[in-house]
């Protein structure tokens, strides 16, 4: 079930509680074994004690009967239903559209956890651009000896037709959507990092949005970090990256409606105020991107695109796509036209076997070669990552 990560207070105050004064008939008894062995709670500790930052909530649900807490549940389910809020998976070979699953139970991370995090994920993301950036010019990190060329030349994710090329700030991955998952210790390690066409956004602004109006009360009681501004971050991003940055033309490419994540492409579009649009409606002319309109062609000068890169231009990669558009690779390499994420973004799938077990990080003393990006250097920061496999491709 998909949770709203609230990220709290590094100690909250316990207060708050709804209908503390009636008879526990009906409570949510957090007592009861709650755990299988070596699977982290993320509510209470061994001693049942609450976490850091989970002390509101843990209050709360003590106070609320099952019954209640299974009509919030309900409410929300309704809710997704109302608004839209849908996915699909490929794989199950019907392809039909599911409602989003959601726990009305929201997961509570202390702000002093979630700083650490940040730092980790913030210089992780710096790590991956510079070597995204590295493998597809200078390629200083093979040279060194650190990583074997045998692994870029074998890779179903490295792009020839993007060397030598240089994004604007030399960011290649704009948009980063990272997997966390907790140990047996309550570590937070990386799943896995998602450059290629990351997805799932929108989800968790919706899901915030619905914790807000069936767990209200939690809200007031606490200080909970804010989510909301994120379409006014990404569109800030978006535009900063335009070859001219003072008014860009900035639109999102989807594949379409029949896309799983569609939900997600318009919504975004929709809260960023651009127009959302399909290959057809693009058409490149003199190493320019141009939007069709009513009132004629108008030039693009930025593009979110959620189409994969073997789609995004039929006369470099598939001939066969009606997703993407003939020519967009001529338009980027001209400089005419910034694209969000790069494409060839995923080289970084290759990096698994650099050092043991996939760690990523480099701590302080470790060997570096020239023009790596090492970051903070903060042992507390680093996050650790399983060894990468191929992975088929499921929503962009």
């Amino acid at each position: 079930m998909a949770h709203d990560g609230i990220v709290g207070p590094a100690s909250a105050p316990v207060a708050g509680h709804p209908d503390s004064s009636r008879p526990n008939v009906d409570v949510v008894d957090l007592t009861e074994p709650r755990a299988q062995p070596a699977v982290w709670d993320e509510l209470l500790d061994h001693q049942g004690v609450s976490r850091p930052g989970a002390e509101v909530l843990a209050s709360h649900l003590k106070a609320v009967s099952q019954s209640e807490l299974q009509a919030r549940q309900d409410q929300v389910d309704v809710d997704i239903l109302a608004n839209g809020i849908t996915f699909s998976v490929y794989s199950d070979g019907r392809g039909i559209d599911r409602a989003w699953p959601f726990d009305v139970v929201p997961r509570v991370i202390s702000g002093e956890e979630w700083d650490g995090v940040e730092a980790g994920l913030t210089q992780r993301l710096k790590a991956l651009n510079a070597f995204i950036d590295d493998v597809y010019n200078d390629q200083k990190v093979i040279a060194a000896g650190v990583f074997p060329a045998g692994l870029l030349t074998d890779s179903v994710n490295y792009r020839t037709e993007c060397r030598g090329m240089h994004p604007a700030f030399g960011v290649w991955a704009h948009i980063c959507g990272t997997d966390l998952v907790r140990d047996g210790d309550g570590v937070f390690r990386v799943l896995e990092d998602n450059l290629r066409v990351p997805s799932g956004v929108s989800y968790m602004l919706e899901n915030r949005l619905i914790s807000k109006r069936v767990m209200g009360d939690l809200f007031r009681s606490q200080s909970i970090r804010p989510v909301d501004d994120y379409p006014d971050a990404l569109l800030a991003l978006l535009r900063s990256i335009a070859p001219d940055p003072t008014e860009p033309n900035v639109v999102l490419l989807t594949p379409g409606v029949y896309n799983s994540a569609y939900f997600e492409h318009s919504f975004l579009a929709r809260r960023m105020g651009i127009t959302l649009v399909e290959g057809p409606d693009l058409v490149v002319r003199n190493n320019r991107v141009f939007m069709r309109t009513i009132d004629g062609l108008r030039q693009v000068d930025v593009i979110y695109r959620r189409v994969d890169d073997m789609f995004i231009d039929p006369e470099v990669f598939n001939p066969d796509s009606m997703l993407g558009v003939a020519g967009l690779m001529r338009a980027w390499r001209s400089g005419n036209v910034a694209i969000a994420n790069a494409p060839g973004a995923t080289p970084a799938y290759s990096l698994g076997p650099l050092q043991e077990r996939g760690k990523l990080f480099a701590a302080e003393g470790d060997n570096v070669y020239e023009g790596q990006l090492v970051g903070i250097h903060s042992k507390d920061n680093d996050l650790t990552v399983n060894a990468i496999k191929p992975k088929p491709l499921t929503n962009m």
